[in-house]
């Protein structure tokens, strides 16, 4: 496996903004028809806008009573004047209605690609990347394809079709010194632009690295609110962010510096190239090799020429910065998923739902072993219990049935299919889970309980809320199903949130049902409640429960004790017991742990007087 891309600022070679640049053309090609259009018409329009000139130059030749007698009023080239101008308009905005269903088809098809992309990504690399600087990066890249397509269709290429026209007609018309003039200006001044936005670019990077780094601070901090609120951390928050945020400016400033110098050297190259160029027309003009339409012609080109070229740098700086920008989003995609399906994967068929882990070993990283040799069978239909200590790999278990990650020896298998032989969706569509953390959507309570079957009817989700014990809690909230829980839930208590999740796992009617520390947020009271629930809902699936509280799995059909990786007991409630070992030491713990706490509660409830 690669290593993940951490998205460092390096300075990126002319061949990386190509490759960056092809990697956009195939958002294109589906519209390939309206594109060639689009350009049609841009060639248009800059053709009617390089006639203009030379209409004027009729206009004023007419009107020069140096060269006729009788002045008379020049009304063909004045209608041509003005039909010139409206046809470039015109073409203008054609090629802008023309093109705006390309661009913005590409960016919703470029951000749709994105979060595919993401959610095909591995448990692994999620776990490795910050939430914050995922999504700056990932609005920097959609504004940076918006601003790729926008400045070379309505930009760059215009120029540059509107300076080869400009070239023909001073090659066709006049002598070589106006087109070598105009080619020295215009190398001078991409040369220059080149070479100080290059310089630039570092300043730029720095900019980008240092408003993630911000951004990535400030939502870790929102994210983690009631911890810093328990800490009352939030000066070292807001000076954490400030910190940061001073870097940013300090670096913007010198940006903003180097760019007034940019902009400088541009005014002064355009500056003595048209005054190069007006100093030749006037001495020809004198010497009576050149008119003054002549002299009106060469000018009014320039002016067109010279205007847009003015805002060239400006749009060649924001390519360069969206390039940078749209480099993090293609590295991105050049990110492969750890776990990838084979090419004959087929889907799983459960007809049982047997679970065997024959003899798995696992690692996150070579010199970090977390499984050694676990092995060990579910029935279909029963139910086996996982207990031991924090870090005793009962979780990783779950991750690799799941397979968020693959085995690193033995295998895993459904009814003796392998799992890494199989879809990862028909896999995971036959496993339902009640997590420990239980995450909800920002949304309504009905969303996520519909989550995990969308087309389930509303009795079948009422059916299941009941099941979970959460019907009743619902229908006495004001808006009922359509409460909105707040970002991750945080509007639900904790024992709630597991209530929800027991609900969704039910509703998916999955062959299999993981319960991971299903009720470590409940209190007593609402822990036997529940474990009625799981025991009613496990009765008819295979079930793997992770446990802390033995309390929970007692009625297992069999009970796992894993330490430091591997199982080093197994056998029912009462047979671990009688075998004294490390199940016998953990029950007696948490029993006395249980009795301490009902009799410090007890004497806090006769310490408060009645009434």
């Amino acid at each position: 496996m690669s290593a993940p891309h951490h998205y460092t600022t390096a300075v990126h070679s002319d061949r990386r903004d190509w490759h960056n640049v092809r990697a956009l053309l195939p958002y294109l090609w589906e519209y390939r028809g309206r594109v060639l259009f689009a350009l049609a018409c841009l060639v248009l329009a800059k053709a009617a806008n390089v006639g203009v000139p030379l209409v004027l130059k009729g206009i004023v030749d007419e009107l020069d009573a140096s060269l006729r007698p009788e002045v008379t009023l020049p009304v063909a080239f004045l209608l041509a004047y003005g039909a010139l101008r409206l046809a470039a308009s015109a073409f203008n905005e054609l090629r802008d209605t023309l093109f705006a269903r390309v661009r913005y088809h590409a960016v919703r098809r470029l951000s749709v690609r994105t979060v595919e992309h993401l959610h095909a990504l591995s448990l692994r690399f999620h776990l490795e990347r910050k939430t914050g600087a995922i999504s700056r990066d990932l609005q920097r890249a959609a504004g940076s394809l918006a601003t790729l397509l926008n400045y070379m269709v309505f930009s760059i290429l215009p120029v540059l079709v509107e300076l080869g026209l400009v070239l023909l007609v001073l090659l066709g018309r006049y002598k070589p010194v106006f087109t070598l003039v105009v080619l020295a200006s215009m190398a001078a001044y991409i040369a220059f632009t080149v070479a100080v936005s290059n310089w630039r670019m570092e300043h730029r990077q720095t900019m980008n690295r240092l408003e993630s780094e911000a951004n990535n601070e400030a939502m870790d901090g929102l994210i983690n609110y009631e911890t810093v609120k328990y800490f009352g951390n939030e000066r070292l928050e807001s000076g954490r962010y400030d910190r940061t945020l001073a870097e940013w400016e300090d670096t913007a400033v010198l940006s903003t510096h180097s760019m007034s110098l940019l902009n400088f050297g541009q005014g002064a190259i355009i500056a003595l190239g048209v005054t190069a160029i007006l100093f030749f027309a006037a001495a020809e003009v004198k010497n009576g090799e050149m008119t003054l339409g002549d002299l009106v012609l060469v000018n009014a080109m320039l002016l067109q020429l010279f205007i847009p070229l003015g805002f060239l740098g400006i749009v060649y700086r924001q390519i360069k910065y969206a390039l940078v920008d749209m480099d993090h989003l293609v590295k991105l995609f050049e990110e492969r998923p750890e776990i990838r399906e084979r090419a004959d994967a087929r889907p799983l068929e459960v007809a049982h739902g047997e679970v065997r882990f024959e003899h798995v070993d696992f690692h996150y990283a070579a010199d970090r072993p977390i499984l050694h040799d676990v092995d060990f069978v579910i029935p279909p239909g029963k139910k086996v219990a996982v207990v031991g200590a924090s870090g005793a790999g009962k979780s990783t278990l779950v991750r690799l049935l799941f397979r968020f990650y693959d085995v690193s020896g033995g295998r895993i298998t459904i009814d003796g299919q392998d799992i890494r032989e199989v879809t990862q969706d028909s896999l995971r569509g036959v496993i339902g889970i009640v997590p420990q953390d239980t995450v909800l959507f920002n949304d309504t309570l009905l969303y996520n309980l519909q989550y995990a079957r969308p087309d389930a009817s509303i009795e079948d989700i009422h059916a299941a809320a009941r099941l979970a014990h959460i019907h009743d809690f619902i229908m006495s909230l004001p808006q009922g199903y359509d409460t909105r829980v707040g970002e991750r839930g945080l509007k639900l208590s904790g024992g709630e949130k597991q209530r929800v999740a027991i609900a969704r796992a039910v509703l998916k009617r999955p062959r299999i049902l993981v319960f991971d520390e299903a009720t470590s947020a409940l209190d007593t009271q609402s822990e036997q409640g529940i474990l009625q629930a799981l025991r009613e809902a496990a009765a008819r699936h295979t079930a793997l429960v992770i446990a802390h509280r033995l309390s929970t799995v007692v009625d297992a059909d069999q009970i796992l004790v894993m330490d430091q990786g591997r199982i080093v007991e197994r056998g029912s409630h009462e047979r671990l017991l009688a075998q004294e070992g490390p199940y016998a030491r953990l029950w007696n713990m948490q029993r006395k742990e249980d009795e301490e706490t009902r009799v410090e509660d007890g004497a806090v409830a006769t310490e408060i007087p009645a009434g």
